[in-house]
């Protein structure tokens, strides 16, 4: 039996074990549902499931990394409150060969990536006053020199006084850095407000009815392409007695219903479009977003 001490992994992986498994055998009796309503039972619940997460690794786990994405806010609380799985964050690009801000298990806080690294210098440009969000920017002598044979694309996110622009944005609090969003998939509200897909797609994701989701705008509106668990799907369409192409509709407005009762006005979906293959992924996972677009 394979019993590592250090697993390094994607925010995918950790959040289809908490989805497909974790999840529903914490939520199997309505018992356990009511009980998941206090704070003290969840945190009791969460624990021992945790403590069995921890042995199906091994049993010797001291360091649990998680990088390449922001990982989902419900599977980090269960993380979190569970104790028992040392999970750590870290954040970075390829471009910084790659760590540039992480935490370890003893350092992680909910939601955040944590502190920039030994050697590493970090500054945010561009602040919005009414956010604290800016631009990252990080110098440190794990940054590249530039894109190979590429000068062009090398001055558009190096400085010459060796910054390099990481076009994320971000927000710092007590020396801590939240990662928001990618600047290019900011999606600018009608009245200048930033929406960030990433946060719609988590709130989507956390859904029994979802297994992946990419949202987009289009023609001003919110629309989210969803891929639909198989076998939740089965279930609620066994319930309608239309036929199952009416049944889908009522069933992707009551998807839209639940998530937009959980986002704020500015985020709200107009539409939910229902997608029958995987999303294309690069390498480490993160759903290419251009091609949805």
């Amino acid at each position: 039996m394979v019993r590592p001490t250090t697993i390094l992994t994607v925010p995918l992986f950790i959040e289809k074990a908490y989805r497909n498994v974790i999840k529903p055998e914490l939520e199997k009796t309505v018992l356990r549902r009511i009980l998941l309503t206090s704070h003290l039972f969840k945190r009791i619940m969460y624990r021992k499931a945790a403590k069995k997460l921890y042995k199906v690794f091994g049993g010797r786990l001291t360091f649990f990394g998680i990088g390449g994405a922001k990982l989902d806010g419900e599977t980090e609380l269960f993380l979190r409150l569970g104790k028992h799985f040392p999970y750590a964050i870290g954040y970075g690009l390829t471009e910084t060969a790659p760590l540039i801000i992480g935490a370890n298990p003893n350092q992680v806080s909910w939601q955040t990536t944590g502190y920039p690294v030994k050697d590493v210098q970090v500054k945010i440009v561009d602040v919005n006053p009414e956010t604290n969000e800016g631009e990252l920017w990080v110098k440190a002598p794990n940054v590249m020199k530039g894109y190979y044979k590429n000068p062009e694309l090398t001055q558009t996110v190096l400085t010459e006084d060796g910054w390099f622009k990481t076009g994320d944005l971000v927000s710092e609090k007590k020396g801590r850095y939240e990662i928001k969003g990618r600047i290019k998939n900011v999606i600018v509200g009608a009245t200048g407000e930033n929406i960030y897909p990433e946060e719609i797609e988590m709130v989507l994701n956390q859904h029994k009815l979802v297994l992946e989701s990419v949202v987009v705008e289009r023609k001003g509106k919110l629309v989210a392409m969803v891929q639909f668990n198989p076998e939740e799907l089965e279930k609620r369409l066994a319930i309608y007695k239309e036929d199952a192409a009416k049944a889908l509709e009522y069933i992707k407005k009551d998807l839209l219903k639940a998530a937009n009762e959980r986002l704020n006005r500015f985020s709200k979906l107009s539409l939910i479009i229902e997608t029958t293959t995987e999303f294309e992924k690069t390498a480490t996972l993160k759903i290419k977003r251009y091609l949805y677009k």
